[in-house]
């Protein structure tokens, strides 16, 4: 507010605050001001007389939401019954949370919806009510190898239906956080209008302890993402007990949220509640009480409500009221309530918002399931709770269809007025949701001029890092495709040399550069835009891959294919963050990751924490993922080209690629010639020296293995052959798959001799291929934690340097 309409009352309030701060010091005076900031009293945000108009037929919503509660139960009992299992308590909490946005607010052509995981089952009856999905379908809930439902939002199972997979809790904030970011990254750079989209994500209050839930909040305040609505259900509970049985959930939230930034809307309390809440005593008591105590209050009988919580207020309500209104009136369970909510978030400007919902875990259930503990492990109900589930939501169900081992499927028929009328308010809002679309364009794919340099070569040391910021600078100045790509480092950009890209690229800042650079007067000076392209997240891999999902998706969100390459410390890559890399996979995400300054010996003075000597491992675990260890800048370029084919060509594949790069400059020969499939496939001859044996060697470690040929040759007259292995995994996996010989026996088809494996990598890498291998193998590697030395000692001590590799030469032959 610019204009103090009471310049007395501030001056009051002003003296009272310095009163305070001579009194009692400035850290109280700090502490007040902070608590009136960032909580409010334990209220609803929209009281009932402020309501807007509610724009739904009540009644046939009601009945809609009925049968969708009644089918989700009933889906996970018969599953239940096979010993499948599944979550009853989350979707019947939170019935009301979707069913409002399915009936008026999630548009289908723009807004992007991230489920709670836990809910599925909730939004799968909603889908079979829409005629989406069959009753066979349903009956199959976690029967997929059948042709059933996954259990959870997973796009890779189910590619038509889910978009986001959510259940590895923490990873939908995140993910959701910089899902509405990107979607202002496209607008910004002129590549999609996404002015109409929003992004919602349904959160329990239990997933909120996960570090990544709260990881972005900051980002979306920094950034203005009102685009972006978080909608938490406060049930209270977590898995097995109360989220915060000592303390109250709800304010801690928003005091977290209005902290970081974001406008906060509370829906608390049910309509019922509205006689009662005119007592401030009453309020403050609300506040006050803990959670734990609060899911208590929701369990118990009429009496035990009026002594604890309502001791000495005068309450004209029988003891069945307050059992009623305590435990059940939540604002969560009524539509009204909840849209209120929602109309309220979107009207917010300037910053992302956060409803906090209050529901009861298991709400419909049944008094056996309602606000207990052990919910989340009750996994179906019988047929006894079945029958007063019906009565309580008031379906047709005849005792006769109750009376036999499964619970039966409810449809009220395609014709009835419920079918239509979902199927009519879909319309009205662009078509079902969840719902993955992906209108394939495949990419011109580039010429060969940006693959030229590195082919040709450099007498002049150059790491493999730099080998590949130099291709996508080239690669991003191609007429067609360069403004797609997206060039994604948590920090520390001048590191893998990308400072090159700043004065023309430019660094993306939805406000622009509002300060002159401290290095301005340099040629690759620090430049931000608001159509900037680089994305530079700060020290944050967590925020780095959420953007990379965004943008290794898009081509399904959004019908806009980008190319991204993320570039990162690789210690700090599948191994900080791979639980991300896997929910990739799982969203048929395409890209680049880069995985620099690899291997375990590479990285000098860093020590242990730093010594990267197992994501080729990790990463080879991905079905999704090739994984590639490029020793020289040619092989860079061909797997990059073969990457950009394979993801965005004509027979686009849902597949990322993983490059471990070098930080340690060295010559680059050039490409010999008829090399590429080699590179491609995972193996070529570089070097034949004679065939007495056989060096494979990747990365780095192939220039340790050259040095071992030239030892062994001036040494002892041994001629051997060095072998470029580009990608240990990919090799393997051709094997495991050949119907015929694999590639790896035709590479090495006409030669003799014992097999020595090295790499900068733990043995467990390349011994990965030794069932193919028909003769004595021998392999070396990094196992153990990384040191801090110069790279000679530390490689002598693992026993990978030339000499060392020599000495397991010479004593294969031997034997």
């Amino acid at each position: 507010m610019e204009k103090d309409l009471d310049p007395q009352e501030t001056a009051e309030w002003l003296e009272s605050l310095e009163a305070v701060r001579r009194a009692a010091g400035p850290d109280r005076a700090d502490y007040l001001l902070r608590r009136l900031a960032t909580s409010t009293r334990y209220l609803n945000t929209v009281p009932t007389a402020e309501e807007p108009a509610y724009p739904g037929d009540l009644e046939l919503e009601e009945r809609v939401a009925a049968y969708d509660r009644w089918n989700a139960a009933v889906m996970v009992s018969r599953g239940s019954k096979l010993g499948l299992g599944g979550h009853l308590a989350t979707y019947a909490s939170a019935a009301w949370l979707y069913e409002v946005g399915f009936n008026h607010f999630f548009h289908g052509t723009d807004d992007q919806v991230f489920f709670q995981g836990h809910a599925s089952p909730g939004v799968y009856a909603r889908a079979f009510l829409e005629g989406r999905l069959s009753e066979e379908q349903l009956d199959l809930f976690r029967r997929e190898t059948q042709g059933g439902l996954p259990s959870y939002p997973h796009p890779r199972a189910m590619s038509g239906f889910w978009q986001f997979p959510t259940v590895s809790m923490g990873i939908g904030p995140l993910n959701a956080v910089y899902q509405a970011r990107f979607n202002r990254y496209l607008h910004n750079r002129g590549i999609k209008d996404t002015s109409h989209s929003h992004v919602w994500a349904f959160l329990g209050d239990g997933e909120m302890d996960e570090p990544e839930s709260t990881a972005a909040l900051t980002l979306a305040a920094r950034e203005g993402l009102d685009n972006l609505t978080f909608v938490i259900n406060c049930n209270l509970q977590r898995l097995d007990g109360p989220v915060r049985g000592n303390t109250r959930i709800v304010q801690e939230l928003e005091s977290v949220f209005r902290g970081a930034g974001w406008h906060v809307v509370k829906a608390l309390w049910g309509a019922e509640w509205d006689g009662l809440l005119g007592s401030d005593e009453l309020v403050a008591r609300l506040g006050e009480v803990p959670d734990g105590q609060f899911q208590t209050f929701a369990a118990a009988d009429g009496a035990y409500i009026r002594q604890h919580l309502f001791q000495g207020l005068d309450v004209p309500y029988s003891d069945d009221d307050l059992r009623r209104i305590v435990g059940g009136s939540r604002a969560g369970h009524e539509p009204r309530k909840v849209y209120a909510a929602y109309h309220r978030a979107l009207q917010n400007r300037g910053a992302p918002t956060v409803v906090l919902v209050q529901t009861v875990k298991g709400w419909t259930l049944g008094a056996g399931v309602e606000a207990r503990n052990a919910n989340h492990q009750m996994k179906k109900l019988t047929l006894d709770e079945f029958r007063v589930m019906r009565d309580r939501l008031g379906l047709p169900v005849p005792d006769s269809a109750l009376a036999g081992e499964l619970p039966p499927y409810l449809h009220p028929g395609p014709g009835s007025a419920e079918a239509e009328y979902v199927a009519e308010r879909r319309r009205e809002l662009g078509g079902p949701i969840p719902r993955r679309t992906v209108a394939d364009r495949p990419l011109p794919q580039p010429g060969e001029r940006p693959f030229a340099a590195l082919a040709k070569g450099s007498t002049q040391p150059i790491a493999t890092t730099m080998a590949f910021v130099r291709l996508v600078k080239d690669l991003m100045k191609e007429p067609e495709t360069g403004r797609r790509w997206v060039p994604i480092v948590p920090d520390e950009a001048r590191t893998f040399g990308m400072e090159s890209l700043f004065p023309t690229a430019k660094i993306y800042s939805p406000l622009g550069q509002r300060y002159e650079s401290v290095d301005r007067e340099l040629l690759l000076a620090y430049k931000e835009a608001v159509d900037g392209q680089i994305l530079i997240e700060g020290i944050t891999e967590a925020g780095s891959m959420a953007s990379f999902t965004a943008a290794a998706t898009s081509y399904a969100t959004h019908g806009e294919p980008m190319v991204p390459f993320y570039i990162f410390y690789s210690m700090f890559g599948w191994q900080r963050t791979g639980d991300q890399m896997w929910a990739l996979a799982d969203q048929l995400g395409r890209g680049f990751l880069l995985g620099a300054t690899a291997g375990r010996t590479t990285m000098t003075g860093e020590g242990l924490q730093h010594a990267d000597g197992h994501s080729q491992l990790l990463a080879s675990a991905n079905p999704a993922c090739l994984a590639y260890d490029p020793a020289f800048a040619y092989e860079v370029g061909v797997i990059v080209r073969d990457g950009l084919r394979r993801m965005y060509g004509e027979a686009a594949e849902d597949v990322f690629y993983y490059l471990t790069l070098y930080n340690e400059p060295l010559p680059q020969p050039a490409m010999p010639e008829g090399v590429e499939e080699g590179i491609v496939k995972g193996i070529y001859r570089y070097s034949a020296g004679g065939g007495a044996a056989h060096l494979l060697a990747s990365g780095t470690a192939i220039h340790w293995a050259l040095e071992a040929q030239r030892l062994l040759a001036e040494e002892y007259g041994l001629g051997v052959d060095v072998w470029s292995v580009t990608s240990w995994s990919e090799l393997r996996r051709e094997a495991m798959s050949a119907t015929g010989v694999p590639y790896l026996r035709q590479a090495l088809a006409g030669t003799e001799g014992p097999v020595i494996a090295v790499s900068d990598w733990m043995r467990a890498v390349p011994d990965q291929i030794r069932p193919w291998i028909d003769r004595p193998w021998t392999s070396l590697g990094t196992d153990g934690f990384g040191l801090s030395d110069t790279r000679e000692a530390v490689r002598r001590h693992f026993g990978v340097d030339p000499r060392s590799i020599a000495d397991a030469v010479l004593k294969a032959v031997e034997e």
